[in-house]
């Protein structure tokens, strides 16, 4: 694995930049914390950057800049918008690339990443920490958001699907947000599968809120195939009635959201929560049987591959 620093990325002339044989990581330093840049080498980036905002720093504005960022749940105005627009400090620890954001004025709360790319392979494991550093408790959920670019679908696994007189309690629920309307073409809601297409075309909003208890999701952009995993924990309590992933569509992106446990944190305390990243190749159609045969051995072999 390579790490290279001072690399001039979109207008940013201070970048860290990981790399191996195959693919690169590119995070943010002027601002942070972002992770700005995730793909194969000299391919598509699989996230998405604002145009308006390429090298952009400073000021009091909070801005969208794009790519994948840490916040904390559950979403309000004005805390969740605290601006990152500022220089982050880093340091490189044993492979892994340790980002810290300075302390929230308004909320009293430290922002860390801690970022490691595998030397043979396309994994990313990125940590996200959430440091209370008020002189009292205060409860919250890390949120891991990428705002993944235009066109590409998202693949999100329902819990299996089961009938007969031993299937009698619940075991999905939905979270729907008051501008989301479940007709709108952009959801395929199937047995196995929620899809969500990010389109262009399409200037309106969408999002939903569920219990991933299989722990992962997709992303397809072409043939660009992310399979994100995260961990579910059954005795946790989750923001958004009981969300751990989350999935917002608009214009220009998709965003593919997952949360960490909401708990009350104690002063100098911290709340982490952990995605594993995999991109490969990939042609995985809209169909549940592409999806079966095309995606979910991948989901198997990178389960096997972290153990």
């Amino acid at each position: 694995m390579k790490l290279e620093k001072n690399i001039n990325y979109m207008g940013w002339p201070n970048c860290i930049r990981l790399s191996n044989s195959e693919v690169e990581v590119v995070i943010a330093s002027d601002i942070g914390l972002r992770i700005l840049r995730f793909g194969f080498i000299g391919e598509q980036n699989i996230l998405y950057l604002a145009d308006e905002d390429k090298g952009h720093c400073g000021g009091d504005s909070w801005r969208i800049y794009g790519g994948h960022r840490l916040w904390h749940a559950p979403e309000a105005m004005p805390r969740s918008y605290s601006p990152d627009n500022d220089p982050i400090s880093f340091e490189f620890m044993k492979q892994t690339l340790k980002i810290t954001q300075t302390r929230e004025t308004a909320t009293g709360i430290v922002k860390e990443m801690e970022i490691r790319l595998s030397a043979d392979c396309n994994h990313l494991m990125v940590l996200h920490r959430l440091i209370n550093q008020n002189l009292w408790d205060i409860k919250f959920s890390p949120w891991a958001i990428s705002a993944l670019a235009a066109g590409g679908r998202a693949i999100i696994p329902q819990e299996p699907y089961g009938e007969g007189d031993h299937y009698l309690l619940p075991v999905r629920s939905l979270a729907l947000w008051s501008y989301t309307q479940m007709n709108d073409p952009r959801w395929t809601w199937g047995n196995k599968y929620i899809q969500a297409r990010q389109d262009l075309s399409v200037n309106s909003e969408q999002k939903i809120g569920l219990m991933n208890k299989q722990g992962w999701a997709a992303y397809c952009l072409g043939e660009d195939l992310l399979i994100k995993l995260f961990e579910y924990d059954q005795a946790a309590e989750y923001p958004d009635f009981g969300s751990n992933q989350e999935i917002y569509i608009n214009r220009m992106f998709l965003e593919m959201e997952t949360l960490g446990s909401f708990r009350s944190v104690a002063s100098q305390g911290k709340a982490e929560h952990v995605e594993n990243w995999w991109l490969s190749k990939a042609r995985v159609e809209s169909s549940e049987e592409s999806i079966a045969r095309e995606l979910l051995p991948r989901v198997s072999s990178i389960r096997a591959h972290l153990k």
